[in-house]
């Protein structure tokens, strides 16, 4: 597993520059994936949040290990966490930050499902800019800087390209969110399009599978936080692909509450 590199120093962290910073989340991701393992065969409690919402040691433990690392590799950079703030703990997000979920897809997580995944993305002038995704439970890792391409890595460390693919003549793979496939705005939307499987999943999970080329679209209704998408975003786009709302104009990050509308992420082979 590459290291927590230091890179050349950069003009908008005065001390990393961004393939470092990839690699930073990248090992921390890797790191908190690891604990949320060690969590999970030990046994755990689900506790709710006050929006009744789930939440475990898991979700504690990997958010702490990240949150400490990339405060102090890039004290410059202010870290938007989760669970920070859903206990009320309010960071000033500033032109670049970090955005942290350090467990996406709690939900299934307790009830055993191996969706769930480590999430930490680099938000610069609104737009998101480079992300980390590791899923604990099928040891993988993703990696993604805009302009600079993506990668996935095995248990092994062994880490290759990754792209977006195109449409096969059999037509569309959807992932659909496990919690929404139902949505009846789904429908329309996708009416007209040549549909060859439609599958529901949990988690960021999804942006991973868009980008390594084995699935399409993800069109999401329903409603996200900017902590559960940026590092997807960061992926996708870095592997070719795009994520937008569903008007068209681009998904961007600091917004008041951290809520996201519906998007749409869709690879452009």
């Amino acid at each position: 597993m590459p290291g927590l590199a230091r890179g050349a120093p950069d003009r908008h962290t005065g001390a990393m520059d961004d393939a470092a910073l990839l690699e930073l989340a990248a090992g921390l991701a890797r790191r908190a994936a690891a604990a949320i393992e060690a969590v999970r065969k030990a046994g755990f409690v689900v506790d709710r949040k006050a929006d009744e919402s789930p939440v475990t040691e898991a979700d504690r433990i990997a958010e702490a290990l990240i949150v400490e690392g990339l405060r102090q590799a890039t004290p410059d950079i202010p870290v938007v966490a989760e669970e920070e703030v859903a206990a009320g703990i309010v960071t000033q997000p500033g032109p670049c930050f970090w955005l942290v979920d350090p467990l996406d897809g709690t939900r299934g997580f307790a009830r055993g499902r191996d969706e769930y995944a480590v999430c930490i993305g680099l938000v610069r002038d609104g737009r998101a800019q480079l992300g980390a995704i590791a899923l604990p439970a099928k040891g993988e890792l993703f990696g993604g800087l805009v302009g600079a391409g993506a990668w996935k890595e095995d248990a092994a460390g062994n880490r290759r390209p990754i792209h977006v693919r195109p449409v096969p003549p059999e037509g569309l793979t959807v992932l659909l969110s496990r919690q929404y496939a139902n949505d009846p705005r789904l429908a329309p939307y996708l009416a007209g399009r040549q549909v060859a499987e439609r599958l529901g999943l949990s988690s960021a999970l999804k942006f991973c599978r868009v980008a390594e080329g084995a699935a399409d679209l993800y069109p999401r209704f329903g409603p996200t936080m900017e902590w559960d998408t940026a590092a997807g975003q960061a992926l996708v786009e870095a592997a070719g692909g795009s994520v937008a709302e569903m008007g068209g104009g681009p998904l961007r990050y600091g917004k008041p509450g951290w809520r996201n509308p519906d998007f749409i992420c869709h690879g452009h082979g």
